[in-house]
């Protein structure tokens, strides 16, 4: 009889190949299955494409796991309304006035966009901020310090390692009005105030999630988006507002009440002070890399452009016959005795080791109220631009580094780093 053994062996692993075992552990093949099945060419055309969306963001190191969107959303959420800082409190702070945030945040623009943070980062150092502002009495020669530590901070948590800022950097941009050791008693106290809650859904995770759906949003929608997001960051009348919410600001049929609001703030403020935006934030988004976002809606306003709502086309509505009565009870009536438990103004316990709270009457002379708030920094990092250009003709101003990144060919690599 012949044998056949030796023929067998020899063409199983043609249709069987061999699987390496896998360093993870156990390894299972999963053959990659449309998103929806597909009911006619044009269906399956719209989900390749939608395939190879996914494809590119997850090259660019953005991963949307849609099969989780409903409970991704739903934490968010929740987290959302967990790391919301108090308008009042903020409200009751001694020394720092609203007028003084203008000035903190062109300056923290300006560092993030100097060491080439990430964005989640800005958003994530002001919402600290806020935060530590609503809890602790915050005196104006410490204001800079607690901005550059919630900076610190976000970009620790955010950020690849190699770029989070070192002390060094920080007290060098600075100009060594603070001590490096100030720094790090700066970040201890913040963190240990908001009680090292850092899981805060900022407005541009929140971008990313809204133009990453079905439909991706083009580069340039995105970049506007981001641009007017930024400028929410500066005004005290845009701190009361979800991130969710500013970030919604996009389509008719997702509009909400809050949506509304924030866009008819928006609109006011960049008719009425469009040349008092903060130059930095301007030159930021003046890049061809940026889709020159600022220079498109500076001009839109200087020309006189307002936003205007779209009305909606009122759908047709089978009338209810309600035959309850409304009934008045005693727990409606607001009642003028209630009472706040919560302390009037932010309180911080007076601890010895604590370098940075302490009661607000204090015979500290230092510590007596300040009528003005110039943060420091290093102007020789900086270039300098002439006092006669308006924000909107910075264009002939540019950093050398970055200018040299916009002659470049676009490349993926040059727009990340």
């Amino acid at each position: 009889m012949k044998d056949v053994s030796n023929s067998t062996r020899a063409t199983r692993p043609t249709a069987y190949p061999k699987k390496k075992p896998s360093p993870y552990g156990v390894s299972k093949s999963r053959r990659q299955s449309p998103l929806y099945p597909p009911h006619s060419l044009a269906e399956l055309l719209v989900q390749r494409q939608r395939l190879a969306q996914i494809s590119a963001l997850r090259r660019e190191g953005i991963y949307l796991e849609e099969e989780y969107h409903d409970e991704i959303r739903a934490y968010m959420h929740e987290m959302e309304r967990m790391t919301m800082c108090s308008l009042a409190s903020m409200d009751q702070q001694p020394e720092i006035k609203w007028h003084m945030r203008p000035c903190l945040v062109d300056f923290l623009v300006e560092l993030h966009f100097i060491f080439r943070l990430r964005p989640e980062t800005l958003y994530l150092t002001l919402n600290v901020i806020d935060r530590y502002v609503s809890k602790r009495v915050v005196y104006v020669k410490h204001y800079q310090l607690v901005g550059c530590a919630a900076l610190w901070i976000a970009a620790k948590f955010e950020d690849a390692k190699e770029r989070v800022p070192t002390v060094h950097d920080l007290a060098q941009m600075c100009s060594e009005t603070y001590d490096e050791s100030a720094f790090i008693q700066m970040e201890g106290h913040v963190l240990s105030t908001i009680q090292w809650t850092l899981g805060h859904p900022t407005a541009e995770c929140w971008l990313r999630i809204l133009c990453c759906g079905p439909v991706t949003e083009e580069a340039k929608v995105q970049h506007v988006a981001r641009f007017l997001m930024e400028i929410t960051l500066f005004y005290r009348e845009f701190v009361q507002y979800p991130s969710s919410a500013i970030a919604l600001t996009r389509r008719i049929f997702e509009e909400t009440e809050e949506c509304l609001e924030i866009v008819d703030h928006l609109d006011n403020r960049l008719a009425k002070h469009v040349n008092d935006l903060s130059e930095t934030l301007v030159k930021k988004y003046s890049y061809s890399f940026y889709s020159k976002a600022a220079t498109f809606v500076l001009q839109f306003y200087l020309q006189g452009g307002r936003w205007q709502r779209q009305p909606l086309v009122a759908l047709p509505m089978t009338p209810v016959r309600s035959y309850t009565r409304e009934v008045t009870t005693p727990m409606s009536v607001s009642s003028a005795s209630d009472t706040d438990d919560m302390p009037v103004t932010p309180s911080s316990p007076i601890l010895s080791s604590d370098a940075f709270s302490g009661s607000y009457m204090s015979d500290d002379k230092e510590n007596l109220p300040s009528p003005k708030f110039e943060p420091v920094l290093n102007k020789n990092l900086v270039e300098q631009v002439p006092e006669h250009c308006l924000p909107h003709d910075f264009l002939a101003y540019q950093r050398q580094a970055l200018h040299n990144l916009n002659m470049a060919s676009p490349r993926p690599s040059a727009m990340v780093s």
